[in-house]
């Protein structure tokens, strides 16, 4: 499949996993073409450039993109089959994948390590691919964020075209397909509540470490994890015994440090989270035969991933913050290292979906009524809806009456200029939810207005 160059469209390339492929892909030589709703209500929209670079045409999508010289048509999961593009595919009888089913036949391909968890793949995946590059194993990579080590002109920075036979890919199980995949190794960093129940993602995680066939790097401090059935499990931990055990741990306000075997790792991201995170890739590195020593040397290098608590303003007034977070665990862990650092934060926080959000309602208004504090104020911005079909029988206000019932300050805030007009209320503002990229633009938009401030002060 990778032997001989193709010709592939791919609809809804706008979306972390398909522009990562689509990127893959289009460095290996291949001719992409792709579409994304979108784009299609933005013109603009930032990632059209990087790609258009990468030399991938985007097109509308409305099916007149699509014809009988294409090899492959590759759907993203949120594209619905009554699509233009999908019924155009059909009608030219051209093989249709979903990027999952792509992703499952590129990895066959690979000596393949899949990082899975319902929180921090993209930060280990980026990490463990970064840490493989330096140390000179030439791997391949496809991931959900963007690393900034990877990022230039032509790179997105969620994908890498090496020279080995090595794969590393972020195994996600929204959609359920991970219990497809068939790994040589394998991560499993943590099991919580995200798109499905955890009884649900407990079992396909299992399934998942079933067919992994060589190792199986898991987390010893997880209480979810403990619950699965693993075989052959070499276990990483901050708190409980393990065979990879960080002791000393020192978190600081924008990075951390620990010891293993008495060696002392650095990292230039912050929280405990991210101590697990690297503990998960230091495992693996060490067991593929990689010297704890090396691996500490390229870990302070790692700059993160884009939207991975990314600093827009940083002085003695105000910090501005921009975050991925979206699921109850990775919002705890955000206030949780955000509190290290500040008093008096105005966190902004846009749910993704309607159906994660009345499943996810009663873990968030605990999530954050357990980490907002006297100081703190919680804004809650519309639900983020993507197209398609939805029940819309859930919105912001819920969230927001059930945080002020356990007595914390919450409110829901319809358009976002109206936090931009009153940005004296509070000092510092952490902005956070999943997929839209104009969330960073936002975040962008306060750090500007509150710099001039700055400088008077």
């Amino acid at each position: 499949m990778l032997n001989k160059p193709s010709k592939i469209f791919f609809s809804g390339i706008g979306g972390s996993g398909m522009s990562a492929i689509a990127g893959f892909m289009a460095d290996r030589g291949n001719i992409i073409t792709g579409s994304d709703r979108t784009f299609d209500e933005n013109p603009s929209h930032a990632l059209i450039d990087l790609l258009k670079r990468k030399g991938i045409t985007i097109v509308h999508q409305d099916g007149t993109g699509i014809n009988s010289e294409f090899d492959l048509i590759v759907f993203s999961t949120a594209v619905e089959k009554s699509q233009p593009e999908y019924q155009t595919a059909q009608s030219l009888r051209l093989p249709i994948k979903t990027r999952p089913e792509y992703l499952f036949d590129i990895t066959k391909e690979f000596k393949t390590i899949a990082v899975s968890g319902t929180s921090g793949k993209s930060t280990t995946s980026g990490l463990l691919a970064f840490l493989m590059h330096k140390l000179g194993l030439m791997p391949n990579f496809i991931g959900g964020g963007r690393v900034k080590n990877f990022k230039n002109a032509k790179n997105l920075g969620n994908s890498i075209s090496g020279e080995s036979d090595l794969m590393v890919i972020e195994a996600c199980e929204s959609d359920g397909t991970i219990v497809n995949y068939l790994p040589k190794d394998s991560i499993l960093l943590n099991i919580g509540l995200d798109h499905h129940s955890i009884e649900k993602t407990s079992e396909m995680f299992e399934k998942f470490l079933k067919n992994t066939s060589g190792l199986k790097i898991v987390n010893a401090d997880d209480p979810n994890i403990e619950k699965i059935t693993i075989k052959n499990a070499v276990t990483f931990s901050i708190d409980n015994q393990s065979d990879y055990k960080a002791v000393n741990a020192i978190y600081m306000p924008f990075n951390s440090a620990f010891k293993l075997n008495g060696i002392t790792f650095n990292i230039s991201i912050p929280g405990k989270h991210n101590i697990y995170n690297s503990l998960s890739a230091i495992a693996m590195l060490s067991e593929m035969g990689i010297p704890l020593g090396d691996i500490a040397n390229a870990l302070p290098q790692f700059r993160g991933i884009e939207r991975r608590f990314d600093i827009h303003l940083n002085t003695k007034n105000h910090l501005v913050i921009d975050d991925y977070a979206h699921n109850p665990h990775k919002i705890s862990c955000l206030m949780q290292t955000a509190c290290n650092i500040k008093e008096d934060i105005c966190y902004i926080f846009q749910p993704h979906g309607y159906a994660p959000t009345k499943m996810m309602k009663d873990d968030y208004i605990a999530a954050f009524a357990s980490n907002l504090r006297k100081s703190d104020h919680l804004v809650l911005l519309p639900i983020f809806y993507a197209g398609g079909t939805a029940n819309k029988d859930i919105s912001s206000y819920v969230l927001a009456e059930g945080v002020r019932a356990k007595g914390k300050s919450a409110e829901v805030v319809e358009e976002r200029r109206s936090v931009l007009e009153r940005l004296d209320e509070w000092t510092n503002y952490i902005v956070f939810g999943a997929r839209d990229e104009t969330l960073s633009d936002f975040t962008r938009a306060i750090a500007r207005l509150l710099e001039p401030k700055n400088a008077i002060n």
